[in-house]
């Protein structure tokens, strides 16, 4: 990951199925100013059972009658699909990502010479799955919706001593429920995974508006993942609980922002406020006319703007000294 927020706009499978609609996300996707565009890959077969039952959202934004695994073969890509999308996006100059959801998918998207792997939420339990992306050695961007922090740990171990470099890993906190209420977001959650786990942190955003995912950027986010749509009113599981284009466009805008306004660390003036210095602070001046020769005191001294003369965090220095001319009230004093 670079220094900069990552931001990836996750199309997912808001495509509906739909070469075009894919190709279409991904320009929607640049022009917002995402970083990474990123899909989701799999054999719904080798990913679900067909007794396998629907998420409550699902049920409310698809067909109540048709199971998980239905809903899926309607919402799939062929594999060959990804390949299209990739180099379409390279050559728009985006980087391309794509979820595996099975073991099939992940060799298919590593031969298509993928350099990072994102482990979605509901794989971190799944042991063969984390020891096969771990064996690739390449970047991992790993989602933590519905885990436990030892859940955690062990999905991370796994994928250490199946062969990945610890600093290649970034933990994603989550909450998979779609959307997420705020009440529900705990987003000093993701403090806690990288100060316990020693790891980058980022944060999949699940929750209606773009402000979560600033507070996250403000927090210590490298990673920002956010679902989005080319229209919220469209049918499918996630179009509901996605950003309109819009809307991604002043969430990337936000986030740029708070990554300029963090900032170094460093507490100093900056540049552009140097020259409000003089306008803003005092200096020390005759609150009186003093004659030459008399002593400088608490009576014949304050401190008024500007704060071009003797400062008066020296007003312990100047008292008691003698007045080397005469001054009057509002004049600098010298010494």
């Amino acid at each position: 990951m670079r220094d900069k927020v990552q931001i990836i706009a996750e199309a997912g499978v808001n495509h509906n199925g739909q070469l075009d609609l894919a190709f279409k996300l991904i320009d929607v996707a640049l022009e917002a100013g995402a970083d990474v565009v990123k899909f989701q890959t799999g054999i719904p077969k080798l990913v679900m059972s067909k007794v396998a039952i629907k998420a409550d959202y699902q049920l409310s934004s698809t067909d109540p009658n048709e199971t998980q695994l239905e809903m899926s073969e309607k919402l799939t890509l062929p594999l060959e699909d990804f390949r299209k999308l990739k180099i379409y996006a390279e050559k728009r100059g985006i980087l391309f990502l794509s979820t595996p959801f099975d073991i099939v998918s992940i060799n298919y998207l590593n031969d298509l010479g993928l350099d990072c792997f994102k482990v979605p939420s509901g794989e971190i339990t799944n042991l063969p799955y984390l020891h096969k992306i771990g064996g690739l050695n390449k970047k991992v961007i790993m989602s933590t919706g519905m885990a436990e922090l030892y859940e955690i740990t062990d999905a991370l171990n796994i994928l250490i001593a199946s062969g990945t470099e610890k600093n290649k890993i970034t933990i994603l906190h989550c909450n998979t429920e779609y959307p997420t209420p705020c009440e529900d977001v705990n987003l000093r959650a993701m403090i806690t995974i990288r100060d316990e786990l020693g790891v980058g942190v980022g944060y999949s955003d699940h929750t209606l508006g773009i402000e979560v995912s600033i507070a996250a950027v403000a927090l210590g986010a490298k990673v920002i993942e956010k679902h989005f749509t080319l229209d919220r009113n469209m049918s499918g599981p996630d179009h509901s609980a996605s950003l309109e284009p819009d809307e991604f466009k002043a969430m990337v805008k936000a986030i740029r922002n708070i990554e300029k306004a963090l900032g170094d660390g460093v507490k100093h003036p900056s540049p552009s406020e140097m020259k409000n210095m003089p306008i803003a602070r005092k200096s020390i001046v005759a609150e009186r006319k003093i004659k030459k020769g008399e002593t400088f005191s608490e009576e014949n001294l304050t401190a008024k703007r500007p704060g071009v003369g003797i400062s008066p965090m020296n007003w312990d220095k100047v008292i008691g000294k003698v007045a080397n001319k005469n001054y009057e009230e509002d004049d600098l004093i010298e010494l």
